[in-house]
């Protein structure tokens, strides 16, 4: 597997971590419970995320395969 693909499995570590080392309600991530805040702010850097892996990844390019 190609090492850009591994970037993909970020997103799906991120959401995962967070709220099982910290399962607590402060401190507060923009005004929402830490879980509840982080898995909210993964959501977003998961579209990055996938937008970088889209625009990286030759097979989307012009004239690819």
């Amino acid at each position: 597997m190609k090492l850009i693909y591994w970037l993909a499995v970020v997103p799906f570590v991120g959401m995962l971590i967070g709220p099982i080392l910290h399962n607590d309600v402060h401190p507060l991530i923009l005004g929402m419970p830490f879980p509840l805040g982080w898995i909210a702010v993964w959501v977003v850097l998961t579209a990055v995320i996938m937008a970088i892996v889209y625009a990286i990844d030759p097979a989307n390019r012009e004239g690819g395969s």
